[in-house]
């Protein structure tokens, strides 16, 4: 864990300044981000849709190839795992891409301040 570098106590008035300055800041991301609850239930709709369309692929597949060659080896079941896998990649990516997206935001917003 890093430790914060100790900083000398602040007047009150320097205090002030920057908990404005980061009210300020948050105000002016909530009112240019969507972020209504429709945009929280589309963001996890991506997350369920980017697991369940591998997944369903993978057990499409498997279910075929259980069909044309049976035998003691599942098909299915190893496509499922592969495609739960994949999604869960996938969905990774997405849930970070988005991550960075904020931190990027947010340190704009502090060299602008």
């Amino acid at each position: 864990m890093r430790a914060r570098p100790a900083r000398p106590p602040a007047s009150s008035g320097e205090l002030g300044e920057r908990v404005g300055s980061k009210e300020v800041r948050k105000v002016r991301m909530r009112k240019s981000r969507d972020r209504t609850l429709w945009h929280g239930i589309g963001a996890a709709g991506v997350i369920g849709w980017s697991i369940a369309v591998p997944t369903l692929i993978g057990v499409l597949v498997g279910m075929s190839l259980d069909r044309r060659w049976p035998g003691d080896f599942s098909w299915s079941l190893a496509l499922l795992l592969a495609g739960v896998t994949l999604g869960c990649f996938n969905a990774w990516y997405w849930v970070n891409r988005e991550s960075r997206m904020i931190a990027r935001d947010e340190a704009e917003e502090e060299v602008e301040q």
